[in-house]
Formats: structure tokens, C-alpha cells, sequence
């Protein structure tokens, strides 16, 4: 079964949100950034939803991303984050890689909470798609990791489901 956006590009968007300049949150040592798209583009290589024709997906997309970090006193380092992106997608099958184009909408959400010793985080996606032969899909995963203070992964888990 193959990912329309897998868990690398997600976390992709999500470190560039991470690389907006943070501004100081109210409250005392709580430092917090919102970064918001609008009409966002990106197409990238991958395989189609569902399907294992080759291609180009393309999606548009508006969404924000929220950061809050704990500078000082005893919570400081921890830390909360979340990316929520809603959009269209159309999806060009590359010579070889078959004949059906695909198009659609799709939600992503993503939340990780970290600490000096705890790292946890959780992504769900939810797809609709229509291909031009007149087939349709529904795509949704469910993923998380949870990491010890030993740094052993304690819970891994990615859910996918296609219809």
C-alpha cells in the first residue's frame, strides 16, 4: 500500500515551520511561533495513492503549524507542537509509471510533545480521491512514536488503510 504523503515529507513541512522565528509567548519563559500557509505548492516524486504507478504529485494547501517551548524554570525544554494542512492534490503518472491520473483532497494533522527525557508524536492523514478512469479512493493512516528517556522506542505504530 503506498502513502500519498509519506511520514518524511510531513516531517519535512514540519521542520520548515520549525525554522520560523519564534516569538515570546505570554507567559513567563514560554517561547511560541505560529507559522500559517495559504496556497501553498509542492510537487515531489512517489507512487500513486493506492496504486503502485510512478509519478508527480502535486499539492496546494493551506495550513498552520503552532510551536510552544518551556525556556526556563523546571518545565524548561519541554515542548508542544502541531501541523494541520488541508488541500487539493492532483497526481501525473510519469511515461511507464501507467494511465490513470488522479485528483482529490486531502487532510493532514500532526501534534508531538517533548520533553528533556520523553518524545512523543502522532500523525493521522485522510485522502479522497477520484482517478480519470472514474475509479475513487479513500486513503487514511494512522502513525505514532514514542520514545523513552533511554531513547528506545517504547510504542512505533503506522496504520494505513485504502478503499
Amino acid at each position: 500500500m503506498k502513502k500519498i504523503l509519506s511520514l518524511d515529507v510531513l516531517l519535512g513541512l514540519l521542520a520548515i515551520t520549525l525554522l520560523a522565528s519564534p516569538v515570546q509567548a505570554n507567559g513567563a519563559g514560554a517561547v511560541s511561533f505560529t507559522q500559517t500557509f495559504h496556497n501553498a505548492t509542492h510537487s515531489f516524486p512517489t507512487n500513486a495513492p493506492c496504486a503502485s504507478e510512478t509519478g508527480i504529485l502535486t499539492i496546494t494547501y493551506n495550513g498552520v503549524a503552532h510551536g510552544t517551548v518551556l525556556t526556563s524554570g523546571r518545565g524548561a525544554g519541554t515542548g508542544w507542537f502541531t501541523f494541520t494542512a488541508t488541500g487539493t492534490f492532483s497526481f501525473a503518472p510519469v511515461a511507464g509509471g501507467g494511465d490513470v491520473t488522479y485528483s482529490g483532497k486531502f487532510t493532514i494533522w500532526d501534534g508531538e510533545n517533548i520533553n528533556l527525557e520523553n518524545y512523543a508524536a502522532t500523525v493521522t492523514q485522510i485522502i479522497h480521491g477520484t482517478g480519470s478512469d472514474g475509479s475513487t479512493f479513500n486513503f487514511h493512516e494512522v502513525a505514532h512514536v514514542t520514545v523513552a528517556p533511554s531513547g528506545d522506542v517504547t510504542i512505533a505504530f503506522d496504520k494505513p488503510t485504502c478503499s
